[in-house]
């Protein structure tokens, strides 16, 4: 396998090869991103089973069946959307314990953590007798997904070399869309088993689990993780391993000087939110999580069933229809993880954001048009209100849904990147939580408004990708802050006091 330079700071380079080990140990940790979109997947279909819904939800079952109950207000529900959304809050706290986990015990074992509270939350789900079951199954579904989506970002930017980096991050959301695809195709065919298809759909979630458990056995720490708590000999083994060269000694002191740092801080959290040159990353990597969620994409991705059942199409109709989005989604991927390292982030993003901007609005008229309280919209309009959100979707797949995950994981140095993450990764709860809560109630009361009101979220997000957001292609990860925040025409006013400092010293 060709040797690739990466480039290192000062004008050093760190020679590296893309091993296979490298590979195997990125897939194995993005088996963490197919549970988590497995459970968005399998969400939005359950949700809309007849069955499940007369056993835990029964007004919503009788308000769906209504001959002339309102389109946009059949699925609104509170406690309905607590089943969705309970899973995101449980994840906000759960991120907060797994940044104190990846410092502590490596991002390995946080993984395997993730792994064993997302089995007992399937094993409650699937086997759910009460709505108090359910949700206590959602509650340990959450604390999986806080603990992988901490651990697994992180453990991919660190193993991989700063060339491969992009795609192999994209890995994870690459799983994510995979994971709600197979949950699609699961609902599409577990919705006419009667009466428990839809245990059968919850309990699927454990397989992904399984693979994220057993595989971690396998694979190796990160260098960065090993060395920074003190197992420097382990440290440098890895590196070597994961380079396949020996002759790592430039990135292995590079790695050493970042923990020696990072040792020096002892508040990591205090000290991202009041050292000034942390703002820019903190900055960054939390708004694009706020953006990520406010695309619409989870609408789409949760609610995909009940939103096409709204447009008219009858349920076997409406699960094949998530079926096809689930299937662009994972294609449209790919162009991301080839491309993000070579056409960069920023490219994406911008582009992206047009082609989502042009789909949003072109539904939202159709909607606004020809769906109205009662009526069932005109089938040619339904299916161009799919293609339409299949270009969406495909805009959202190769650019704000992966680099979502992929830029707040590179930007942090290593003494708040746990930190730093877990701000990244609790903001996209959060916001995943409020999207999921409010969603279906928004639906009742700004019908196709809620299309332009995401649409206008994401002439922001182009905008803040347009003018203030650096590229990180290519950037070694500890060499971030000198080569890409110090020298960006907007963020490199806030290390200006750092600078004068350490040039007084």
């Amino acid at each position: 396998m060709a040797v690739a330079a990466v480039s290192g700071g000062g004008g050093t380079d760190f020679p590296a090869k893309l091993t296979s080990q490298v590979v195997l140990c990125s897939l194995i940790a993005a088996f963490g991103g197919l549970m988590f979109g497995y459970d968005i997947g399998i969400s939005g279909g359950v949700t809309s089973m007849d069955d499940f819904l007369l056993k835990f939800f029964p007004v919503v079952y009788k308000k769906k069946h209504r001959a002339k109950e309102n389109n946009y207000c059949k699925y609104d529900n509170q406690l309905l959307q607590l089943f969705t959304s309970s899973l995101y809050l449980s994840a906000v706290v759960c991120s907060w314990v797994a940044s104190f986990s990846c410092k502590r015990f490596g991002r390995k074992r946080t993984m395997q953590m993730a792994a064993a509270f997302f089995l007992v939350g399937v094993v409650l789900t699937a086997t759910a007798v009460d709505i108090y079951m359910l949700i206590a199954g959602r509650i340990c579904l959450g604390a999986g997904i806080g603990f992988g989506n901490q651990a697994v970002p992180l453990f991919i930017s660190e193993i991989a070399p700063a060339k491969y980096r992009g795609g192999l991050n994209v890995c994870f959301q690459w799983l994510v869309t995979i994971g709600i695809l197979i949950a699609n195709v699961v609902n599409y065919f577990t919705s006419n088993i009667h009466p428990y298809g839809w245990r059968i759909s919850l309990g699927g979630a454990g397989l992904p689990a399984i693979f994220l458990g057993l595989g971690s056995l396998l694979i190796v720490e990160t260098p960065t993780s090993l060395i920074e708590r003190g197992k420097k000999e382990e440290g440098l083994r890895a590196l070597k391993t994961t380079r396949g060269v020996d002759d790592v000694d430039k990135e292995y002191e590079e790695i050493v000087r970042a923990t020696d740092n990072a040792k020096k801080v002892k508040h990591p959290f205090r000290n991202l939110i009041m050292k000034r040159s942390s703002w820019p990353q903190l900055f960054c990597g939390t708004i694009l999580q706020v953006f990520q969620q406010f695309t619409g994409i989870n609408v789409i991705m949760f609610y995909a069933p009940v939103l096409f059942q709204t447009m008219g199409l009858g349920g076997d109709a409406s699960l094949l229809s998530a079926v096809i989005t689930g299937s662009i989604n994972v294609a449209s991927t790919l162009v991301a993880v080839f491309g993000v390292d070579k056409f960069g982030r920023r490219k994406l993003l911008i582009q992206a954001a047009v082609q989502m901007l042009i789909s949003q609005v072109f539904v939202g008229v159709i909607l606004a048009k020809h769906l109205k309280a009662t009526n069932a919209i005109p089938m040619p309009f339904a299916y161009l209100t799919l293609f339409l959100i299949c270009v969406y979707v495909m805009g959202f797949a190769w650019s704000w849904g992966p680099l979502g995950w992929l830029i707040p994981s590179e930007i942090f140095p290593l003494e708040t990147r746990p930190a730093g993450f877990f701000f990244a990764v609790s903001t996209n709860m959060i916001c995943t939580f409020i999207i999921a809560q409010a969603f279906l109630t928004m639906l009742c009361q700004m019908r196709s408004g809620i299309f332009f009101f995401f649409a206008v979220w994401i002439v922001v997000m182009g905008s803040f990708a347009v003018f203030l957001l650096p590229e990180t292609k290519g950037i070694p990860i500890d060499e971030m802050n000198e080569r890409v925040w110090k020298k960006h025409w907007f963020w490199r006013r806030f290390f200006k006091n750092e600078d004068e400092e350490q040039a007084k010293c």
